[in-house]
């Protein structure tokens, strides 16, 4: 497990004891998944609707006249599925989210954001299959796991980008750069589905460019590094992507490292890290300030073989492969730790009302804060004038901030569940924030 490094480099180390990941028979939503992710009845295979992608067994991607076929088949067959339209981009396509299962509110929630970036497609073809597969299931172990969860999907993260072939959105803007600012259609979507459905676990998929001997690995993984994360979210993020996800790649045939580190290719051992950091407007940290186990998972786009660049098919199929062999890791997390989960979670959030410590404006759970980026000592709120809360209202209320008047203006306390988010976004030390607030000392 990483060690946590607060203030200091020499720090006190952060994990919360050797985990014990039992050696448990995996329920069929995880052990059937050599794709199809589950197993349907050979009778009523032919049954189910192919994704563009499997027609054409991997030498083109699926349109999106396609996923909206697909979706609409797998929501008139099953009872289980819904699909609504939570946003619209500004070229005019539809933002979907899949519900599949448990409409209860107690049930715990995972929500799959694939392919923020547009040409990054092989997690969305992972999250197109598994929606018609979680459909179309009827074993009891995938039901019953199906009766006591919420799986929510966005397949397209980034409409725009996947029908340009373009990382951005139509503006250009990374809409994994923007979980704090909220400029783009697609990020704001994508908060208000974090805030109304308060998901206890958000996965998000994308792919990578390989730079051999360093740093080329079939699948990495990372959990959200920000040392505002709660500590015990933190510790089971890393357990997801390190003992699950990563485990069921290997157990797959897929090698596995750790997002954003180059290795010494005959010793194994770290030399360098070029991503990964603990940046609040990422997803998986964003993720984490929000009080859910993140997980970020990254399939390798470049071809392996002589074979693969003759035929892209080949590397398209092991690209979706990779990202499903992933799920499968998810899959056994979820029905393993399903209680642990949802009893993290639920401090986390509760925990806003009553933390008293820092709050980091930098660093990593690998690289201390420097002095300069800890609020040792954060206020008890924000003040902000009516024309700065005219400005960045909005956004506030998209995160799940709430804030009372104050005189002519707004006053946002932070003793609530976003206490750690809020001085990212108010406080005038903050890299990435909306505004200056005035910060009230007088606690």
């Amino acid at each position: 497990m990483p060690t946590r490094v607060r203030g200091s480099a020499n720090g006190p180390g952060r994990g919360s004891g050797p985990h014990r990941v039992r050696n448990l028979a995996l329920t069929a939503v995880a052990a059937a998944l050599a794709v199809p992710l589950v197993t349907v009845p050979s009778e009523a295979a032919h049954l189910r609707p192919r994704t563009g992608f499997e027609s054409a067994e991997g030498a083109r991607w699926t349109g999106q006249d396609e996923e909206r076929s697909l979706l609409a088949a797998v929501d008139r067959h099953s009872g289980l599925v819904s699909v609504e339209r939570i946003g619209t981009t500004k070229e005019g396509r539809p933002l979907r989210l899949v519900r599949i299962g448990s409409e209860r509110p107690a049930a715990p929630a995972v929500l799959l954001v694939c392919s923020q970036h547009g040409d990054e497609p092989a997690g969305r073809e992972a999250c197109l299959t598994l929606i018609r597969d979680l459909g179309y299931a009827t074993d009891p172990a995938t039901r019953a796991l199906l009766s006591r969860t919420s799986v929510l999907v966005l397949p397209t993260a980034n409409p725009d980008g996947l029908a340009a072939g373009t990382r951005g959105n139509a503006d250009g803007l990374d809409i994994n750069r923007d979980h704090l600012a909220l400029r783009t259609a697609e990020a704001r979507a994508l908060a208000a589905v974090i805030r109304d459905r308060t998901p206890e676990v958000i996965d998000d998929l994308h792919e990578y460019g390989a730079t051999p001997p360093y740093y080329d690995k079939d699948l990495y993984v990372l959990w959200p590094r920000n040392l505002n994360a709660d500590e015990r979210v933190h510790d089971e993020s890393a357990l997801l992507a390190e003992r699950h996800v990563r485990t069921a790649a290997v157990d797959a045939g897929f090698s596995s490292g750790r997002y954003g580190v180059w290795t010494d290719p005959v010793t194994g051992d770290p030399v360098r890290q070029t991503a990964g950091d603990g940046q609040e407007r990422i997803l998986r940290n964003t993720a984490a300030l929000k009080h859910a186990v993140g997980l970020l998972v990254e399939s390798r786009m470049d071809a392996l073989s002589a074979a693969e660049r003759a035929d892209p098919a080949l590397g398209n199929r092991r690209r979706v492969t990779s990202q499903l062999a992933a799920l499968k890791g998810l899959f056994s997390y979820l029905e393993e730790r399903h209680d642990a989960v949802m009893e993290v979670t639920v401090r986390s959030r509760a925990a806003g009302r009553t933390d008293r410590g820092p709050v980091y404006l930098g660093g990593a759970d690998n690289e201390a804060a420097r002095p300069d980026e800890v609020l040792r000592h954060p206020p008890c709120g924000y003040r902000l004038t009516a024309e700065q809360f005219g400005d960045v209202g909005d956004e506030l209320a998209l995160h799940g901030v709430t804030s009372r008047p104050d005189g002519d203006g707004v006053y946002v306390p932070l003793r609530q569940p976003a206490r750690k988010l809020i001085p990212l976004l108010l406080d005038r030390r903050a890299t990435y924030r909306l505004t200056n607030g005035q910060a009230d000392t007088a606690c």
